[in-house]
């Protein structure tokens, strides 16, 4: 500051109401205070802004998987993607955290508002039961919850999830899982497939239980009775393993549908590897469109959806929260069903020859 007040001709009071934006210097003191903190290459300390009651310039984004899970996912690579370019745009910070649990992460978030490291947090993975809206509620932590909590379909309303009251400081980005699984069984019954396994991802996720239960209406609507879910970890090998036992078992599925591209893959290998054709046998659809849908034979039909976009909206939510905005809940637009090799009309075949 001594540096900036000796090349501005300032006083070092008037160097810190004017990078603090305060009141106490004209407009032309303040602008060439800035100009000459520029030219030096003066950033804020974030510390002390913190310790002044100012704020972090930084959010946080706990995530509550298995490690192992994380690497082969690209739906969070890309999410990641349009969040940071967000936060680059408004130069804030992205404090990242993994955990094993969400006690774990409810731990973290009472760390980071007690050590005053974040301004806000990013929510993904809402649960059944999950205790981190109130307790974000009881920090006062501005957050964006990244897919719809608990309770009613996300429809763009503004609801709070029909989980009790709103929380004041927390705007959902929702995804509509529902209508989404609704499309996909749709269009395999136009197919003609009638036994369909959804091969599941985490059982403790809301949209896991959103999906599972969507899949269940529409097999009621359409009279299925041979139509299941089977949870797993979302990875390949669970994936592999819970294709390999639906197929082999009685009265196997003519139709797999996938909660991620990396589980559609390897069930896609596992089902070749049994001595079935995709589509011929079995038709098979992805979540998740990756570039991993057009690297395996047969390319993968997948629901099209924009993680990177989702990314951008969920930021530019949090940073309207930091600019003093309310809570509101967005709804982003039904991902689209794009059909590949993977799927064909079902035909009858057994396992027992």
């Amino acid at each position: 500051m001594k540096d900036i007040a000796q090349r501005a001709g300032v006083s070092e009071s008037a160097v810190s109401f004017a990078l603090n934006d305060r009141p106490g210097v004209s407009e032309v003191t303040r602008d060439r205070v800035r100009r000459v903190a520029e030219q030096l290459g003066w950033r804020p300390s974030t510390a002390a802004r913190a310790l002044s009651g100012e704020g972090s310039a930084t959010v946080g984004l706990v995530l509550a998987r298995p490690a192992a899970t994380l690497g082969v996912d690209s739906f969070f690579l890309q999410l990641i993607s349009g969040i940071q370019e967000i936060l680059s745009d408004r130069q804030l910070g992205l404090l990242f955290q993994v955990v094993e649990d969400v006690e774990a992460e409810c731990a973290v978030y009472r760390r980071w508002w007690a050590e005053h490291r974040v301004d806000g947090v990013l929510v993904v993975d809402p649960r059944t039961d999950d205790p981190r809206p109130g307790l974000l509620d009881e920090l006062g932590l501005p957050a964006v919850v990244i897919g719809a909590l608990p309770g009613r379909e996300g429809d763009g309303t503004g609801d709070d999830g029909g989980a009790g009251e709103p929380h004041r400081g927390l705007s959902q980005v929702r995804a509509d899982d529902a209508g989404a699984m609704a499309a996909v069984v749709g269009r395999l019954h136009e197919l003609g497939h009638r036994r369909i396994a959804h091969i599941a991802g985490l059982p403790s996720l809301a949209h896991t239980e959103r999906r599972i239960r969507s899949l269940r209406s529409e097999a009621g609507r359409y009279g299925l009775s041979e139509v299941r879910s089977l949870t797993t970890d979302y990875s390949d090998t669970q994936g592999g393993e819970v294709t390999r036992r639906v197929l082999e078992g009685p009265r196997p599925p003519t139709a797999l549908i996938y909660d991620n591209d990396v589980m559609a893959a390897a069930g896609a290998a596992v089902t070749t590897g049994l001595g079935l054709s995709v589509p011929a046998d079995v038709s098979i659809v992805s979540w998740e469109d990756s570039a991993l849908c057009r690297l395996v034979r047969p390319w993968l039909t997948a629901l099209s959806r924009d993680p990177v976009a989702f990314g951008r909206l969920a930021a530019g939510e949090l940073a309207a929260l930091l600019d003093g905005g309310g809570a509101r809940t967005v709804q982003v637009p039904l991902p689209r069903l794009i059909e590949r090799e993977s799927t064909a009309p079902a035909r009858e075949w057994d396992n027992s020859s």
